[in-house]
């Protein structure tokens, strides 16, 4: 294809019988180029780029991909099982689990097809159906640990409990060191009431495993169950510490502190776990009584008014709150919310009481004696004393309505355990095959990406000269590429359709060039980096100082690079690619902030941390604002060792308006 380009360069200046042909040649390169015609005649280029769609999580236009190729070779079983993968991490999991079933009417001898499926019946509840998955899987891959995990969680829900605790036997045969097998027969011994075997099952895996959360969580519930307040909140500290993000934790803490008197800290925990969780019915609920206790009355209110909002028939709730509207002053807000609860309970003589006092105080002695009468009449030697407080060594369940304990701190039913399903498919792709997580390179587009970091959108001399003389669609400088929804990608394919058109018709050079670049631009816009490379490669045929094509040429082969890379590519050659063609930008735009972050990213990706530095270094002197810069240097730092460089950078960053800055520096200060 290059060859054909440079011959035309010099047809070009033959005859006009020579520049037809030339024309010729061009258009039928751009013919195969264009997607519709590329879809015919490669199929398994469109399922790759689908693949390199899904790998950047833009899951919208990897499916039009994969629907492409089933389309032309539905006998396929790749399109289908991929297209799952991509409904999965949209959340369609009976969709999900239909392309799956059907991928395996194709192949049934693919073990990652009854994963997957296996992964989308467990997200419908549909646990005996994933267990059939699992065992054919592991009729065809019986060492593979998460299969057995997962099939040992499935029983778990099915109550099938002794086949369970006997496939934990045949798993720990197998890794006896498996931590979580071990915390698995916890959970069965719990469930089947046997404290004292699941203490001795969660010892043995914090023994293999102290750095697992989870565990630590599962046996501070054993010690809060037996009361054992201040061991259950050691347990709860170790915990939290290792998964600072997990609101339950936070809640179950607060009830430990409590129970040891520690009121403070028990509101500190409150108020974290609803910073975390800001829905969390039991987090507001004893918030609000808490707050009750100490005299807090309307931000206790507030917290109820939460709780009714979650459960607007929740009677322990209203009778709380309306006590507190009593103590506030809001009688009648008070008497309606009394009112309500005694129409479910008549004979809540507590409840009565209190609406009488309310009705005294507004004047209406003829309700207030009504009241009072009936209570009276049915317990004529009861003595009222004041409202209780709190009592410390009690609590009860979140489905127990005995108004009596309308004071208590509620629990949950059952402390569940969170089951932790093994696959490769939770999480960002990325963040599975690389050690750090750079902010991404800067590349051409068609669209502006909203950002919180930048008040103003990046600017180059360069990209403002195309669109001067353009006139089209204008380029813009982004980050992270967006994901592209439907309706715009069959924008992007009504542009590929008319410019291809164009540089069929174009009659110079001149004319092609800026074509080239343009339709690269849209290949890259719906993740086809491999057409935008081909349509960079021949504009820099004929324009070889072109900045912008080697600039996007650069971020492209990148991207590819990255793809291939995860799949188990070597991509060393192609990467020195990638650094010459920045190099080569660099040498034409010396002022160029973004190229020399571009290289700076590759360096770090290729841990050439000292280069790397320096790129980052040279881009923050050209633009002293570019928070990405800072970030990424930060990181660098940080993985040469030199930590509070790197935090101080992060923090930069941070201060212009990079806000995930602020939890890698939480997580390298505390270590």
């Amino acid at each position: 294809m290059v060859t054909l380009v440079a011959d035309r360069r010099q047809f070009m200046r033959g005859t006009g019988c020579r520049c037809r042909a030339v024309m010729v040649i061009l258009f039928l390169i751009s013919h195969f180029l264009s997607l519709p015609s590329f879809a015919q005649y490669n199929i398994d280029r469109v399922i790759m780029i689908g693949r390199s769609a899904l790998y950047y999580e833009d899951y919208v236009l990897s499916i039009q991909y994969f629907n492409q190729a089933i389309s032309a070779k539905p006998y396929l079983y790749e399109p289908w099982y991929f297209r799952g993968i991509a409904k999965y991490y949209l959340d369609d999991y009976r969709g999900a689990e239909s392309d799956c079933t059907e991928a395996i009417e194709r192949n049934p001898y693919v073990v990652g097809l009854y994963e997957l499926r296996g992964l989308c019946r467990i997200n419908q509840k549909k646990f005996s159906e994933a267990i059939s998955d699992y065992t054919r899987a592991l009729h065809y891959d019986p060492v593979n640990q998460n299969l057995w995990h997962n099939r040992i969680l499935c029983r778990i829900q099915e109550k099938d409990y002794d086949r369970g605790l006997a496939e934990i036997d045949t798993m720990l045969q197998h890794w006896s060191g498996y931590a979580r097998a071990y915390s698995m027969q916890a959970e069965i011994y719990l469930l089947q009431k046997d404290t004292t075997e699941a203490v001795k099952s969660l010892d043995k895996s914090l023994e293999l495993d102290p750095y697992d959360g989870g565990i630590w969580a599962e046996r501070a519930v054993i010690s809060l169950s037996r009361q054992q307040w201040k061991e259950g909140e050691e347990f709860l500290d170790k915990s939290i510490h290792l998964l600072p993000k997990h609101a339950g934790n936070f809640i179950n803490r607060a009830m430990a502190r409590y129970n040891q008197n520690n009121l403070r800290g028990a509101m500190a925990d409150y108020d974290t776990a609803l910073d975390l969780e800001p829905n969390n019915f039991l987090g507001h609920y004893n918030r609000g009584l808490l707050r009750a206790q100490v005299g807090d009355d309307n931000r206790g209110i507030e917290d109820f008014d939460f709780v009714l909002r979650l459960e607007p028939n929740n009677l322990m709730a209203l009778f709380n709150r309306a006590l507190l509207l009593e103590q506030t002053g809001n009688l009648r807000a008070a008497i309606r919310d009394y009112s309500k609860v005694i129409e479910e309970f008549p004979n809540f003589w507590f409840g009565l009481e209190h609406r009488a006092s309310c009705y005294r105080r507004l004047g209406n002695a003829r309700q207030a004696e009504l009241d009072e009468f009936r209570i009276l009449k049915a317990q004529m030697d009861k003595r009222y004393g004041k409202q209780p407080r709190l009592s410390k060594k009690q609590m009860r369940r979140k489905s127990d309505t005995d108004l009596e304990k309308y004071n208590q701190l509620v629990v949950a039913d059952e402390q569940e355990v969170e089951h932790e399903y093994r696959s490769d498919y939770r999480g960002r792709v990325q963040n599975r095959k690389v050690d750090i997580v750079l902010q991404p390179m800067f590349s051409l587009a068609f669209v502006r990406t909203p950002s919180d970091v930048h008040n103003s959108h990046p600017y180059d001399p360069d990209v403002d000269a195309f669109n001067q003389r353009s006139k089209t669609y204008p380029l813009y400088i982004i980050g992270e590429q967006p994901n592209v929804s439907e309706k715009r990608m069959q924008r992007y394919f009504t542009y590929l359709d008319s410019v291809s058109t164009a540089i069929q018709q174009a009659k110079s050079d001149r004319q092609v060039a800026p074509l080239l670049l343009l339709r690269a631009v849209a290949y890259t816009g719906i993740q086809n980096n491999e057409n935008a490379i081909d349509d960079l490669s021949i504009l820099l045929q004929i324009d070889s100082t072109s900045v912008l094509a080697l600039w996007q040429r650069a971020v492209c082969q990148a991207r590819v690079n990255d793809f291939n890379a995860s799949q188990g590519t070597n991509v060393e050659l192609k990467s020195a690619i990638v650094l010459n063609d920045l190099t080569q930008a660099i040498s034409r735009a010396p002022r160029n902030p973004y190229l020399y972050y571009n290289r700076g990213n590759l360096f770090a990706q290729r841990k050439d941390y000292r280069r790397a530095i320096d790129d980052f270094t040279r881009a923050l002197e050209l633009d002293h604002d570019l928070a990405e810069a800072y970030y990424n240097r930060g990181l660098v730092y940080i993985y040469s060792n030199r930590l509070k460089e790197g935090v101080d950078d992060l923090s930069k960053a941070g201060e212009l308006g990079l806000y995930t800055a602020y939890s890698v520096i939480k997580k390298y200060r505390e270590k």
